[in-house]
């Protein structure tokens, strides 16, 4: 864990080492992933099969997950949890309903009508991760938005490793309306999604989270299909002042760490003894964690404390992270989140944790990660639609702005143009 104070020698230095840490490199992947791609292009189902083998250590009688497994894996969900799944997947459903964009049309004064026209793409494909943890949640967050959007046919790719199926997960895939399932994982998953085989039919767009190998797939896909984005490992900056519990704010940090060893977990408060206090409790409350190994390499690792002289300069450096997920547990958010302009999602007041955004709050928990907030935003129903523009022009509208098109064609030297309108002008 590193501690940097603002003003010290050296701390840009130490600053820009720590967003540095938050990229996630896939270039040693890059070749191994692009023959799983290949080779999954060349023998379909029996790739999959070979890949399910090798990487989950059981031979599928079919990759197709059927209705009478989803079923019983349903029926074996508790029923408080079959609840807590239900609740969130209607604030998700009414958060994402709520973000539906409207056509329009209209008629210029030059008399051209004009209009945009929305509409779902056909087929989506989302993976979610089946590894060091299973995330019903995603599924929720994938395939929700996507229902929402009126996507006609959602596909979904688990990996099961040695053929163990988690039934939240499926039961969450049931909730949220997922047309087929499929026991593939890794950038084969990708690959079918993309490409298509015998069992797996191919999509207009690959959606959701994965490891090294699954980021770089999707990134290697683009273009053939669309992707939501290459991921990175999860990433929270909290800022936070004095009045703060140093309790709240060390559980806060640590339910980032859990995640993955590689995730990354960044303090930035204006009050240096604060910082020693969340780093005690910090060190008290990771023994108690399940998932206390993971979390204690990733403090390790990646976590920092950055000691700010105001919170000018805090929210300075929140928008120079730009993290995935922010937390303000400061006297007033509200006022502090107005100056910060970028962050995957922001979580505002010291009783709102970012694990609320994980599952039941509404917004989408898909976010840009290692600063790719300045530019890119969370999953919404805008991931799963498309905009047509639409143009409509009469003899009289074509008689005021052609020759204005012929000029500029003329002028690009592209002839045939500049006739297209001319001819219709009675010019050509």
């Amino acid at each position: 864990m590193r501690r940097l104070f603002v003003g010290d020698a050296g701390f840009e230095d130490a600053f820009e080492a720590v967003l540095a840490q938050g990229a996630q490199s896939t270039d040693d992947v890059a070749a191994p992933v692009a023959a799983i791609i290949a080779d999954v292009r060349r023998r379909g189902d029996a790739a999959l099969t070979e890949y399910t083998e090798r990487f989950d250590r059981f031979t599928p009688e079919r990759l197709r997950i059927g209705p009478e497994e989803v079923d019983a894996a349903v029926a074996r969900v508790p029923a408080e949890l079959a609840a807590a799944l239900d609740l969130a997947a209607a604030r998700i459903e009414a958060f994402h309903r709520a973000q539906l964009p409207a056509d329009f049309r209209f008629t210029d004064a030059d008399g051209v009508e004009l209009g945009l026209r929305w509409g779902p793409i056909d087929a989506v494909g989302i993976y979610v991760p089946g590894g060091t943890a299973s995330y019903p949640s995603s599924v929720l967050m994938n395939a929700i938005p996507a229902r929402v959007a009126g996507v006609g046919r959602v596909a979904m790719c688990v990996p099961t490793p040695d053929g163990a199926l988690n039934p939240l997960v499926l039961a969450a895939a049931r909730r949220a309306g997922v047309s087929e399932i499929f026991r593939v994982g890794g950038a084969q998953a990708i690959a079918a999604l993309a490409y298509g085989t015998a069992s797996v039919a191919a999509v207009d767009r690959i959606v959701g989270p994965g490891n090294a190998y699954v980021a770089e797939a999707k990134r290697q896909v683009f273009g053939r299909v669309g992707i939501d984005g290459v991921a990175g490992p999860s990433e929270v900056l909290i800022v936070a002042d004095g009045t703060q519990d140093p309790r709240r704010v060390a559980v806060d940090l640590l339910a980032q760490a859990e995640h993955d060893e590689q995730a990354q977990c960044i303090l930035i408060t204006d009050d240096a003894r604060l910082a020693d206090a969340v780093e005690r409790a910090l060190e008290a409350e990771l023994p108690s964690l399940a998932r206390a190994a993971i979390a204690r390499a990733s403090w390790a690792a990646k976590g920092c404390v950055i000691v700010a002289r105001s919170m000018d300069e805090a929210a300075a450096l929140a928008d120079r992270i730009a993290a995935e997920h922010l937390q303000l547990m400061v006297a007033d958010p509200h006022a502090l989140f107005s100056r910060i302009r970028h962050a995957g999602a922001a979580f505002l007041g010291p009783d709102c944790p970012t694990a609320l955004g994980d599952y039941v709050a509404g917004p989408n928990h898909v976010l840009p990660t290692a600063g790719t907030a300045r530019f890119a935003s969370g999953l919404s129903v805008y991931d799963f639609m498309k905009r047509t523009t639409w143009v409509s022009a009469g003899p009289v509208a074509l008689g005021r702005i052609g020759p204005a098109a012929v000029a500029l064609a003329e002028a690009e030297g592209l002839g045939a143009h500049a006739r297209s309108a001319a001819l219709r002008l009675g010019q050509a």
